[in-house]
């Protein structure tokens, strides 16, 4: 990411969650004037003891000196929590990680990870590269999502997957949940990994192709690991409820483990047994 992207990056950034703060929450006033949601420049500014001149130019995307105790302020003012801190942090005070063009984007498991992926039977699991790439899955994710190894390799972006395929779009019940979930961790790679090009080409490309992409990117949130409960309508198992967790997984490679348990108390792990029993007598 060059200066400019990354500047960019930081004034929709701070733009966009100042917007999102209702001036009431802060004990003032909503007021009739106000042009545009959320609070205004100089509210910002005064909140975090800074002036409204150099919150302006910080929000305008000027390349300007900021310090850590700055951004503490300007993070407390704008209620960020804590990945919303690091990735402003990430962007403002550009600590760009070496990237290693040299490695492979597409990695071989571990045998141990692989059999952790094979264990979890009726938990529909996917592992991400950071580029978001599908590097496996369990046979739960393919009965559940899609067969991924009917898809070419260079086609298993799972954030490109989750906003082409028209499979994933009627899965779940609300899908923009369900994509901005995904979305906001790979915004947390986005604003880590400020030395790699390959972030502002495949933003370009998906908000050229999928609108979708674009407004729901452009609302910047950010989570290194969202928990949350999916709702799926599956075509052939009905309504499932599953409980999403993300894992870092630590080594060399930076991957990402997304598992879907069945929430207890209801028939989603009886219904992914028969599915997934059904499927494989047809095969036979």
């Amino acid at each position: 990411m060059n200066d400019k992207t990354r500047l960019e990056a930081l004034s929709t950034f701070l733009k966009a969650k100042r917007a999102q703060i209702k001036p009431e929450t802060i004990g003032l006033p909503a007021g009739t004037r106000r042009r545009t949601p959320g609070l205004r420049r100089e509210e910002v500014a005064q909140l975090a003891g800074v002036s409204t001149t150099w919150y302006t130019w910080l929000e305008q995307g000027r390349d300007i000196k900021v310090s850590s105790i700055v951004l503490d302020c300007i993070s407390t003012a704008l209620q960020l929590n804590s990945d919303e801190r690091d990735y402003l942090y990430d962007l403002a005070l550009e600590t760009k990680l070496e990237i290693d063009h040299s490695k492979k984007e597409q990695s071989e498991l571990s045998p141990s990870l692989k059999r952790i992926l094979d264990g979890l039977t009726y938990c529909p699991t996917i592992i991400t590269d950071r580029h978001c790439h599908i590097v496996g899955w369990n046979s739960a994710a393919s009965h559940v999502f899609l067969d991924f190894q009917q898809i070419p390799n260079d086609q298993r972006n799972l954030i490109q997957l989750v906003f082409a395929r028209k499979e994933l779009k009627a899965l779940a019940v609300n899908w923009e949940h369900f994509a901005k979930g995904f979305l906001s961790i790979f915004r947390t790679y986005y604003g880590h990994y400020l030395g790699d090009e390959w972030y502002n080409q495949f933003i370009s490309h998906m908000s050229h192709l999928h609108p979708e992409f674009q407004t729901l990117w452009n609302e910047s949130q950010v989570s290194k690991a969202p928990e949350m409960v999916i709702e799926f309508r599956h075509a052939k198992a009905g309504k499932m409820l599953f409980n999403l967790t993300s894992l870092q997984v630590q080594g060399d490679m930076d991957l990402r483990c997304s598992i879907y348990t069945p929430v207890e108390e209801t028939d989603t792990e009886n219904k992914l047994k028969r599915l997934m029993k059904r499927v494989s007598m047809e095969k036979l």
